[in-house]
């Protein structure tokens, strides 16, 4: 996986959550900057790699970056 995706994931997540906090500051700011970030990793070339068609390549991803934060609560 490429360095630039696995950075742009993990930007999308800190949006993310900025953006999930009660009234949130520059909320419109935070949207406009996940929607770039979620095209971004859509339409980045690795997944029109072989690599990237597997469904666990995605689920790597968000391994990768932290993303998937139920591993930790259990």
């Amino acid at each position: 996986m490429a360095l630039s995706h696995i950075r742009a994931q993990q930007e999308w997540h800190d949006t993310y959550r900025a953006l999930a906090v009660p009234r949130p500051r520059r909320a419109t700011e935070l949207r406009r900057r996940l929607l770039l970030l979620s095209v971004r990793i859509e339409w980045h070339p690795f997944w029109s790699t072989p690599a990237g068609w597997t469904p666990a390549a995605r689920v790597e991803l968000r391994r990768l970056t932290g993303g998937d934060r139920r591993t930790e609560a259990a």
